[in-house]
């Protein structure tokens, strides 16, 4: 091009300023396509007939975008406080930002999917070792924001650990985890990271994005530790000294070479309440979780019969357990949502277990709309609520004569219910009662 326009010399100097890159590299850096995945556009170099050299120098000029964001307490000061307050004003607890190289986390994750601690959850391991790596899921991810939801219900106000260990030993009564007695937090998360990502692009101009939030093959808890969110606990849940553990994780990947926030130190020490605890012993050992003995993966994941050596454990619990988050001492610092969405339904927060078992399928699609319950189905509900009250038979000195005769009673219809896992389960309830 120099050539061309009389110049004798091919020699070309040049300069930049770094803002003016900011504003082209934030906003054009990576496209996105129609289908939501990024897509490396055409080099820049090459579109302009320009070749190698022009590239090399983007390239370059990339990295002095990175460094001047990193290095510079002005812009990335302002842009930093800008997102937490946007977070903030949409109900996150924190914010972080971490980057894309998870392979110290990758000997871990084919280690615990070679034992087998993953069950018939095959979703687990049919992405391979993409879900240790954000930029082969999502093409030209840079950089990873995290973000947690405390998920405690602000209308129930005195759950607590003693109260739910109360729960826990009320044999008439259906314990739900926690986090699944309000809306459903896909729902709730997802919504909400769409709007900090306009809320960043209002200030950055567009650039390539995807949210996820429990929904696809991510790392969510090695995202969230590598960002500041927390520590890894000895029962695999991401902990946080003022907040404990009952929090939602949720991501946003995007193509902006963001500064990165520090992880925080362990601070579990020697304690291991929650290994102790578990009514299963799922935690194996620290920081291993087998998810075959795990309540959670029996009543929400498994798809078949609960295998007998693990029923009587199950005790009360019908969707979900919450034992090894109660039993960590770092909880008694957990937040309450400031969120109506995590109210706790009524129907859903101690519920009697001869009502539950009164839910035919309609009730049960207009009690849980809106809610995660509904994803395991009408027929998976009556197994775990039958599972429950077959327990309670099984002590009858926790039941009075009218309770112990309304569960009897509620069991029976389900006899003849057309999946035999429900008949199985209820045959072995009513056999409770003998």
């Amino acid at each position: 091009m120099a050539n061309e326009g009389g110049f004798a010399s091919a020699q070309i100097t040049y300069q930049f300023d770094v803002g003016v890159l900011q504003g082209c590299l934030l906003r054009q850096g990576l496209r996105k396509s129609a289908g939501g995945r990024f897509v490396r556009p055409q080099p820049v170099g090459r579109a302009m007939g320009l070749g190698s050299s022009y590239n090399r120098w983007v390239n370059t000029a990339h990295q002095s975008l990175s460094n001047a964001l990193s290095g510079s307490p002005v812009d990335a000061s302002a842009l930093w406080a800008e997102l937490q307050k946007a977070a903030q004003e949409l109900g996150f607890s924190q914010i972080g930002v971490t980057g894309v190289n998870l392979a110290e986390a990758e000997p871990g994750l084919e280690a615990w999917l070679a034992a087998g601690f993953h069950g018939s959850m095959n979703y687990m391991a049919s992405h391979g070792l993409k879900r240790a790596r954000p930029a082969e899921l999502v093409p030209g991810t840079v950089r990873v924001i995290t973000v947690r939801m405390d998920y405690l219900p602000g209308n129930v106000k005195s759950l607590s650990a003693e109260t739910a260990w109360h729960s826990l030993e009320r044999a008439q009564l259906g314990v739900v985890s926690v986090y699944a007695r309000g809306r459903d937090y896909h729902k709730v998360m997802r919504g909400r990271l769409q709007k900090l990502q306009a809320r960043m692009a209002a200030i950055l101009g567009p650039f390539g994005h995807r949210v996820f939030t429990d929904s696809a093959p991510v790392m969510e808890a090695e995202l969230a530790v590598r960002s500041g969110q927390g520590w890894r606990g000895k029962n695999t849940l991401v902990l946080q000294r003022d907040a404990g553990s009952f929090f939602f994780l949720g991501e946003l990947f995007v193509d902006l070479a963001l500064p990165l926030t520090e992880p925080v130190s362990d601070h579990c020490g020697s304690c291991r309440a929650c290994m102790d605890v578990c009514p299963t012993q799922a935690i194996v050992a620290p920081y291993q979780l087998d998810a075959r003995r795990c309540i959670s993966y029996l009543t929400i994941e498994h798809a078949g019969p609960i295998p007998v050596e693990f029923r009587a454990a199950i005790g009360n619990r019908i969707y979900g357990c919450d034992d090894c988050q109660w039993a960590c001492p770092w909880n008694k610092f957990a937040k309450r949502s400031v969120l109506p969405d995590f109210d706790a339904r009524p129907a859903l927060n101690e519920p009697e277990l001869a009502d539950l078992l009164a839910w035919d399928e309609l009730t049960f699609l207009r009690m849980t709309e809106g809610s995660a319950i509904r994803r395991i189905g009408h027929a998976r509900w009556i197994r775990n609520v039958a599972l429950a009250a077959g327990n309670a038979l099984a002590k009858p000195s926790l039941l009075s004569a009218a309770q112990r005769q309304a569960l009897v009673q509620a069991l029976q219809p389900w006899l003849v219910h057309p999946d035999l896992v429900v008949q199985e389960q209820v045959t072995w309830s009513l056999q409770q009662a003998a």
